[in-house]
């Protein structure tokens, strides 16, 4: 697809010069046969110069550029490949020999080094960007490869943790407030767009909007509610997520995490990456090299959204009147769980929490974060069919190094 993209530019970029030349001939054409004294002359023989380049000193996003990309580092996922033998009939099989299975490049993405204690050096990138990893490369900006090691992950925010050893690390970067963030300010998305043969490749544009709420989802599709982000339109391609967005005091205002390609009914959309705030990118990672892990208020359940389920079942299994359209429905509550204390149970509707109407599980997740581990909660749900309310305190929860909940 990129070849045949490249081909078209190519391609019209020889039909236009055709053109060009054939206006410039037809006018030489009709000039010398409307004034027979024209004569064609042909400069003397002499060598074309370069000139001295008339930009003087370095612009800011230049300054800002060389400011932080010693910094940007291309993280590297590597995970276990198993080989694959054919039978006799042709079927594939996989290799019972586990020690054939090798190590294979399966993503890369972007990062940025962001703290140096004593030996240690600190990475921060995107959840997606290793999850999976059976082992991580970090590439720096000057080609040297290092060994990442997770330091702790948490898929809500998409952010990660990795650590290096530092003596080959000889610029960190810094981060500025995104609370003071502007819509219009220019910035720059540094990374590795398409992989590690375009690293720190840089990019600029502007902040389009400031608290922009985009719809998150995990590795499977499910949905991890609202997410506040940056909304910019500098270039963000696969391979930039992790990156940094820039401020032209090349200050990191925020971590590149995704971009919007299409609406929903197939339009094309051009100019709208995504990045995570840098006030929201400090708690976490302050967090995650604390505890390895993210604690969050949870139910102790697993759900799934109504509008899964068929209206048939709605009907003849959970029961419910017409009325009710949307919530989440319990699938499970694990023993000894806020949830199941309170007396939740399986097929249960969840449809609000305190006064605020949850539709899906994302609606629900981001009702439950806005409180604290230890709060109690007014839950209003349908058992059987019968519209009930209950008070759950809730307990924690823990997104870490295997996203368990």
């Amino acid at each position: 697809m990129k070849l045949s993209s490249g081909t078209k530019i190519v391609v019209m970029s020889v039909v236009a010069g055709l053109i060009g030349g054939g206006v410039a001939a037809g006018g030489v054409v009709h000039f010398t046969q409307n004034d027979q004294a024209a004569n064609v002359t042909t400069a003397k023989n002499s060598a074309v110069k370069v000139n001295e380049n008339n930009v003087k000193g370095k612009s800011s996003a230049t300054k800002a550029f060389k400011n932080v990309s010693g910094a940007v580092v291309s993280v590297i996922n590597l995970q276990k490949q198993q080989s694959l033998q054919s039978d006799f009939f042709g079927d594939q099989t996989q290799n019972r020999d586990s020690d054939s299975s090798d190590l294979q490049t399966a993503s890369e993405g972007s990062g940025v080094v962001y703290k140096k204690d004593r030996n240690t050096a600190y990475i921060v990138t995107n959840n997606h960007v290793v999850a999976g990893s059976n082992a991580i490369q970090v590439l720096l900006s000057d080609g040297t490869k290092l060994t990442g090691k997770l330091v702790g992950t948490d898929e809500q925010t998409d952010l990660a943790v990795l650590k290096v050893k530092a003596d080959k690390i000889s610029e960190v970067a810094n981060f500025a407030d995104s609370g003071k963030v502007e819509a219009g300010q220019s910035v720059l998305a540094i990374g590795s767009p398409l992989g590690s043969d375009y690293a720190t490749s840089v990019t600029e544009g502007i902040i389009s909007a400031t608290k922009r709420q985009v719809d998150a989802t995990d590795e499977s599709g499910n949905s991890l509610g609202k997410a506040n982000v940056l909304q910019t339109d500098a270039a963000i391609n696969p391979g930039n997520s992790g990156g940094p967005l820039v401020n032209l005091a090349g200050q990191v205002v925020g971590i590149n995490s995704m971009k919007l390609a299409s609406s929903e009914d197939g339009t094309s959309v051009e100019g709208m990456g995504f990045a995570i705030p840098s006030n929201t990118v400090v708690t976490i990672i302050n967090g995650l090299e604390k505890d390895g892990k993210i604690e969050r208020p949870a139910l102790g359940v697993s759900m799934v959204d109504l509008s899964n389920v068929s209206a048939s079942d709605q009907r003849e299994v959970l029961h419910l009147p017409d009325s009710v359209s949307d919530g989440v429905i319990i699938v499970e509550a694990q023993d000894d769980s806020p949830a199941a204390k309170a007396g939740l149970e399986r097929y249960d509707v969840i449809t609000k929490i305190d006064d605020t109407k949850v539709s899906d599980s994302g609606e629900l997740r981001d009702a439950l974060y806005k409180h604290k581990v230890g709060d109690s909660v007014k839950f209003t749900y349908y058992h059987k069919g019968q519209e009930k309310t209950v008070t759950v305190k809730l307990d924690k929860t823990t997104s870490s190094l295997n996203n368990a909940q």
